[in-house]
């Protein structure tokens, strides 16, 4: 379950070390953005000691990489597949072919290093108009993409607006990337909030990300967390109507009934599948499901 993802940079050991203590369900050690160019070489050998090194035991291990316009995304890869992160995360992806050169890039150290290929999976970073408009594509480039993620701080960059809480500005650009990936039965993941400080605002944006169909939402700061991991788990009111649905089902076997209903409506698939989909997630949040009577 990854509801929430957690940009730590990759050059700040102090703050890596406590990665997997933070409540976060992932973990994006960052080579991109958050790490000046004087200290690219630093951040990948940090970054590959802490994979080798360290027992990441509740939190997912993501590695953004620089873009394949920078010169920097093959050393990334050199350091990095070796010691086989959980997901890669591209920057700047805008077409299929990106995803497929990366892939391939990946196979070969992989093969290299004596690592099953194919063992990282890709989550590509959608942040250009380009990138926008091609998401499907992108989604469906290749067996290793897992998901797919929206960056609207760049994408706005390319769009020449200004990005503002509200978000209408990116409005079409969020629904696109989240039909690509459910057309391409993926995951989608939500742009970072990037006021730390508006815990409401946070709040409202995330439970309208969550109502457009993302799957979770990045943090940029550890305080985020709590937050978004709330809002994208099930209440306790949602797990106790998808235990009804099951138990609905089943009474509706004992008695022979082709179909069922629950509280005056009929239960079908779409409902059963959400139902599902909630109990999963409170299984994996060790929340008991079926308690006993």
């Amino acid at each position: 379950m990854r509801r929430s993802m957690l940009f730590l940079p990759g050059n700040t050991p102090n703050i890596i070390m406590n990665a997997d203590v933070l409540g976060v369900d992932s973990v994006i050690l960052d080579l991109e953005d958050a790490v000046a160019p004087d200290q690219k070489d630093a951040a990948r050998i940090l970054v590959r000691n802490t994979l080798k090194t360290m027992k990441f035991q509740d939190c997912e291990v993501i590695v953004r990489i620089n873009p394949l316009s920078s010169g920097e995304w093959q050393q990334d890869l050199d350091e990095i597949i070796p010691y086989q992160p959980a997901i890669i995360m591209p920057t700047k992806i805008s077409c299929s072919q990106d995803v497929q050169q990366i892939a391939a890039y990946m196979g070969t150290v992989e093969k290299e290093a004596g690592k099953p290929v194919g063992s990282t999976r890709i989550m590509p970073l959608i942040e250009t108009a380009r990138g926008v408009e091609n998401s499907y594509h992108i989604a469906e480039a290749d067996p290793r993409v897992c998901a797919i993620f929206i960056g609207c701080e760049d994408l706005t960059a390319d769009l020449c607006c200004e990005r503002t809480k509200a978000g209408n500005e990116v409005f079409y650009a969020r629904s696109r990337v989240v039909c690509a990936a459910r057309a391409a039965g993926i995951d989608v993941y939500d742009t970072p909030f990037t006021d730390i400080n508006d815990d409401a605002g946070l709040r409202k944006d995330a439970v309208f990300a969550k109502g457009l169909g993302y799957t979770g939402k990045a943090c940029i700061s550890p305080r985020q967390v709590d937050i978004v991991n709330e809002v994208f788990s099930p209440s306790e009111e949602d797990i106790a109507y998808a235990r009804m649905v099951f138990e609905a089902i089943e009474e509706g076997k004992k008695l022979g009934r082709g179909a069922v209903a629950l509280h005056g409506k009929m239960i079908d698939k779409p409902i059963v599948d959400r139902a599902a989909h909630v109990l999963e997630m409170a299984s994996h949040m060790k929340k008991e499901v079926f308690p006993d009577d």
